[in-house]
């Protein structure tokens, strides 16, 4: 039996709801956020001016932007190895907290999630196409979690 690939990027369309980028209030460790995106952006810099800078971006494609842009003095050392956790949790807060999304996600069934991004091989799978996936991934794990609750 193949396995149907839902391929997404934009936040438009009707798997756009998988992107960060879509518009979805959020409440993360305490504070509302307007996207999942910048909700795990605010996490980034070690300057909380500069995380409440970045949250007040207009757009969460700005705040993604911005973030990226960081030097890598104003990003918080351990960020490499919290960065996929982060992602998880927010992710898991975004479809517990927004039961059409979280319906939505579930109705995704058995099928394989792919970021087709072809500039960011860590979330995405890159130009190549043979990237890690991260965010096509965690969404599986927490289209499983959610299922079931």
């Amino acid at each position: 039996m193949q396995v149907k690939e839902i391929r997404f990027y934009r936040a438009s369309g009707e798997y756009g709801f998988l992107s960060n980028l879509y518009i979805s209030q959020i409440t993360f460790d305490g504070r509302t956020f307007s996207s999942a995106e910048v909700a795990y952006q605010y996490g980034k810099p070690k300057d909380p001016a500069v995380a409440e800078w970045l949250a007040s971006a207009p757009k969460p494609r700005f705040c993604a932007l911005a973030a990226h842009a960081l030097l890598p003095y104003d990003v918080k050392s351990d960020w490499k190895t919290t960065k996929v956790d982060r992602m998880r949790r927010v992710l898991i807060e975004k479809f517990r907290q927004n039961e059409e999304l979280r319906k939505k996600l579930v109705e995704t069934k058995d099928s394989e999630l792919i970021e087709a991004s072809n500039t960011d091989s860590f979330w995405g799978v890159g130009l190549s196409g043979l990237g890690e996936n991260m965010l096509g991934k965690l969404l599986i794990e927490v289209r499983d979690q959610v299922s079931v609750e």
